[in-house]
């Protein structure tokens, strides 16, 4: 017996079984994935479980994927974009690229932790430190604000990572807080005085073997060694800058759905189980060691409570990570 093509296929139709171009093809959405690895799976396997919903993570740098998104533009094939840093979001955002962050999920974040525009939110957050070898420096030896590191007392004492975005973003809070002069007169004297070193962990390791003084890196990667063996943090200290300093910044790593995307309702679905109560305690019992920024989410307890920070105030949409890149080429830095 012989059935017409087109009823079989209006049988399937009915039945569900012919979905979109990325849901035919099993990717579910597919999210351009900046932030770890290890935490975007947690996200990824956890929303899947309770939605049915596949998400396909493309694991790529902050700085790689937003300039990527951009030349891509309406054909990107990404539905939602995760980073580790503010800057690459306010990139795509200035582009035009994100579609607004359903109210609901906007709701569910302080709004610190998100952009003014609600082009994208907030997903964690992570703290600038100043790690130390504590056989050479005392606590009353440390820098007082991130600015001093420019003085030529500090010459050849510290460490950074200057390629890397989360420096970078470090920098923006800076040009940010304190003006361009202010910032490339201070990037001239890090030029002078600093080591640099090619990524974060890299640095602590440099601070924990005495090879330097001190470095400027995020807060987790002394949490996250510590978790381990602790063989390249046993003789590293941590230094909060707080009051509202510079080196007190606290970057918000974001999350946002492409206008492109031919998936809004799930994309819309996964940014907002990320940053409720599903995707925040991940962040509490995972080992990222980044802070969750959920309303009433609660943080890893072995880190200093965030409100303890005394972070400065700052819109994470008016980090500009191109004027950023100018400066630090300018000083030789990039």
């Amino acid at each position: 017996m012989k059935i017409a093509l087109s009823t079989l296929a209006g049988a399937a139709m009915a039945l569900g079984l012919i979905a979109g171009p990325a849901m035919a093809e099993d990717q579910g959405i597919v999210v351009y994935n900046a932030q770890h690895e290890s935490l975007a799976k947690e996200w990824a396997k956890g929303f899947t479980k309770e939605t049915g919903i596949k998400v396909t993570l493309r694991n790529g740098g902050d700085s790689d994927f937003s300039n990527q998104i951009v030349a891509e533009g309406a054909a990107s094939s990404a539905d939602v974009f995760l980073t580790e840093n503010s800057p690459a979001m306010a990139l795509v955002e200035a582009a035009g690229l994100f579609a607004p962050v359903d109210a609901d999920t906007l709701a569910q974040v302080p709004q610190e932790y998100q952009p003014s525009t609600g082009k994208w939110v907030g997903v964690a957050a992570r703290s600038t430190v100043f790690v130390y070898n504590k056989a050479k420096l005392k606590e009353d030896q440390l820098p007082k604000s991130l600015l001093d590191l420019a003085d030529p007392s500090w010459k050849g004492r510290w460490a950074a990572s200057p390629s890397g975005a989360d420096f970078q973003a470090i920098v923006s809070a800076l040009l940010q807080l304190k003006g361009e002069t202010a910032t490339a007169d201070w990037l001239k004297a890090m030029k002078d005085n600093f080591t640099a070193y090619k990524g974060n962990s890299t640095v602590m390791k440099a601070v924990n073997a005495g090879e330097i003084d001190g470095g400027v890196i995020y807060h987790y990667y002394w949490f996250g060694d510590q978790a381990k063996t602790g063989e390249n943090s046993k003789n590293v200290g941590l230094h909060y800058f707080k009051n509202q300093d510079p080196g007190a910044f606290v970057s918000v790593s974001g999350g946002g759905v492409l206008a492109s995307s031919k998936h809004q309702k799930e994309a819309q679905a996964f940014l907002k189980w990320v940053t409720g109560k599903g995707g925040q305690d991940v962040l509490k019992t995972g080992t990222s060691y980044e802070y969750a920024v959920g309303k009433d989410a609660q943080s890893n307890p072995k880190l200093v409570p965030l409100a303890d920070l005394q972070a400065p105030k700052i819109d994470p949409a008016t980090l500009n990570s191109k004027k950023v890149i100018d400066l630090m080429t300018q000083a030789g830095l990039l």
